[in-house]
């Protein structure tokens, strides 16, 4: 798939009016076949051998929060990326996840081509399957470079975008809670 990849790079290389054999570019098709790849990891990533069986048994039923988790992914729109921070929180229903899982979930969802709407949404209907939580609340908040380097060309720009779930949605003290938390 990488030589795939690589040669569609050297093609638009070479539409751009590039040559693609001169020193500084004769790797690059490979180079960015494998970036693509990497940044775009979350197709082959399954979310059980993320989980891995972390979920425990806990009499826990207070907000647990997770928060300023780094985010790096693609828009699918233009093909550049946006970087961000995700914050996650759910009140526990007799079982709680593994820490670094809720890092891992972010990855997953981060590292595909799509919108920062959806991603959001899909990081918190996930934490809600996994966990059984009685509300899930997730926030991204992400500067995009489709934004910022062509377009309107708009520096300072960033996108807010959240979902609440369970009663995050239904107790406006819950989704104040989370939301003063993360601010």
């Amino acid at each position: 798939m990488t030589d795939d990849i690589a040669s569609n790079y050297r093609d638009i290389i070479t539409a751009l009016g590039e040559d693609p054999d001169r020193e500084g570019l004769r790797d690059t098709p490979t180079r960015a076949a494998k970036a693509m790849q990497f940044l775009n990891a979350g197709y082959k990533t399954s979310l059980d051998e993320i989980i891995n069986n972390a979920v425990f048994e806990s009499q826990t039923d207070e907000m647990v929060l997770v928060k300023d988790i780094e985010l790096y992914s693609m828009c699918e729109h233009h093909l550049l990326p946006f970087i961000g921070k995700c914050h996650i929180a759910y009140l526990p229903d007799g079982k709680v996840l593994g820490l670094s899982k809720f890092a891992r979930i972010v990855d997953m969802y981060a590292r595909r081509m799509q919108i920062q709407e959806n991603l959001t949404r899909e990081i918190a209907e996930t934490v809600q399957e996994v966990t059984g939580a009685k509300g899930v609340g997730v926030v991204v908040e992400a500067r995009h470079l489709c934004m910022m380097m062509r377009g309107v060309e708009k520096q300072n720009s960033s996108m807010t975008t959240s979902v609440m779930l369970g009663r995050f949605r239904s107790s406006q003290a819950t989704r104040q809670e989370f939301l003063t938390l993360i601010n």
